[in-house]
């Protein structure tokens, strides 16, 4: 699943391609995606002109003139793909699955004027939401928690969320209601900077490790957006370059590999936590 930093990538392309644009026509080729598309998202989206794009947590923004906004989710396996003409070499705008335009499962396309736009889905997770105005667009957005970049998440926010919280930190890392936005790669790859055991209750984590937590988490989400995301897939991106953020993982996908941090002598080992592979060092992160 595409991670903060992968969806961010995704916006800045679309930015660049479609902001100020306006959409000539909208065709839907499966509406069966996580939620049904409804039977007038062609009408409402025909001719609308998309003023701003951007993101919170993994949801891609779109404004449209007229007070409207279309919500987009990746889910697990979606990919947007900006096809300017047949002879496109590298249409995808995300960063995973192949570079190329897919023959199979291009659920929705948005008809620009000199281009187009795709929405790929093999497993059909990803969805579209049509919001009518700014104050629904803001209640929706009220049933997530902050991003780790908001001001908010600092020592105080976190020291009150953890608690009295017997759920271990990995799995807490991943609660979209404790900080949205951070995923299975970056939850491992943060505690291991934070020298915490992903096993660790939440409870227990000291003052020194929140404040490790909330560093950490901003460093290294910043560092895989400057790195153009993690290409799990050979990623490469319109702008044709790749993204290379898994060239500096620490842990993930390393088990059995020495620990990178200086003087250590352990071992990177892996584990399943609600059926998620969760990489850590057995001796900096006990």
């Amino acid at each position: 699943m595409p991670e903060l930093p992968e969806v961010e990538v995704v916006k800045q392309s679309l930015i660049q391609k479609v902001k100020s644009k306006k959409i000539k026509k909208v065709i839907i080729r499966n509406r069966n995606l996580r939620f049904k598309i409804p039977s007038n998202f062609q009408s409402i989206l025909k001719n609308k002109k998309i003023l701003d794009i951007s993101r919170f947590s993994k949801f891609i923004i779109m404004k449209f003139n007229r007070g409207k906004y279309c919500i987009l989710h990746l889910g697990m396996s979606g990919t947007i793909h900006i096809l300017k003409n047949e002879k496109n070499k590298i249409t995808n705008a995300s960063f995973y699955h192949s570079p190329f335009l897919p023959k199979k499962h291009n659920h929705v396309e948005l008809i620009f004027k000199n281009f187009k736009v795709i929405y790929n889905d093999p497993r059909r997770f990803g969805y579209f939401k049509i919001i009518n105005n700014k104050k629904e667009l803001e209640k929706f957005v009220k049933k997530y928690a902050i991003e780790p970049f908001d001001k908010n998440f600092d020592y105080i926010y976190v020291k009150k969320k953890l608690s009295n919280k017997k759920k271990n930190i990995k799995n807490y890392l991943l609660d979209q209601k404790f900080v949205s936005g951070i995923g299975n790669i970056y939850a491992s790859e943060i505690l291991h900077l934070c020298k915490i055991n992903p096993l660790k209750e939440s409870k227990n984590i000291s003052k020194k490790e929140i404040k490790r937590l909330v560093f950490f988490s901003k460093s290294v989400l910043r560092s895989a957006i400057k790195q153009g995301g993690s290409s799990i897939r050979d990623f490469v991106h319109i702008s044709g370059k790749s993204g290379n953020f898994q060239n500096y993982f620490k842990v993930y996908k390393r088990d059995g590999k020495k620990c990178l941090k200086i003087n250590c002598r352990g071992k990177i080992s892996r584990v399943i936590i609600s059926n998620r592979s969760t990489f850590y060092c057995n001796i900096c992160q006990k």
